[in-house]
């Protein structure tokens, strides 16, 4: 039984990372469907929250959704499962390219596929963002918080400015925690 489901995890994680290009935005919207919807391995509320803690923790975003999922499923074998999985075809990928670079971008019909691919891609971290923000919670501060962090990564990317996204998330993180500390005291207020 045990070793069904790290086959399992292995097995869907691999197909995951082998038939999803663009990364780990891409990744989730994917995950979400067959791990959330299809599978029941996790909630909806699950994956979003991992989301959110797979962005502000180091490594790939995808590799820490499956990492959670498996060990969600398994324990510690069933996140190395699952890590493999979605690995393991970005690298053999990867490899078999490394081996003919020089020639692959040549070839006309894979440039052309690459520049689909950008587009699909897009569209599908546009889908992520779209998902999230019909899961978050709705109240003025979030949507305060969504409209302010939005305004300055356009604002960031039209002007070329040199500023990290991880900034933006810590930015957002002190001014969540200072929020809450200043619902705290207001409230302990009233008590007293």
């Amino acid at each position: 039984m045990k070793k069904h489901i790290y086959w399992e995890l292995f097995q869907t994680f691999f197909k995951i990372g082998l038939f999803t290009f663009g990364g780990g935005y891409a990744m989730i919207p994917i995950i979400e469907d067959i791990c959330a919807e299809k599978k029941q391995w996790i909630t909806h509320e699950d994956m979003m929250n991992v989301t959110i803690v797979a962005e502000s923790t180091p490594g790939p975003v995808a590799i820490n959704c499956s990492t959670f999922v498996g060990y969600r499923q398994a324990g510690i074998a069933g996140a190395v499962a699952a890590t493999l999985g979605v690995v393991l075809p970005s690298f053999l990928v990867i490899y078999a390219i490394s081996m003919f670079l020089d020639h692959f971008l040549e070839i006309t019909w894979v440039a052309n596929a690459f520049r689909g691919i950008q587009i699909a891609v897009g569209l599908l971290i546009l889908r992520a963002a779209i998902h999230m923000v019909k899961l978050m919670e709705k109240s003025p501060f979030s949507w305060t918080v969504f409209g302010c962090s939005f305004a300055a990564m356009a604002v960031i990317d039209l002007c070329a400015l040199n500023f990290s996204s991880i900034s933006m998330l810590l930015v957002a993180g002190v001014v969540g925690i200072l929020f809450y500390l200043l619902g705290r005291h207001r409230e302990g207020g009233r008590k007293v």
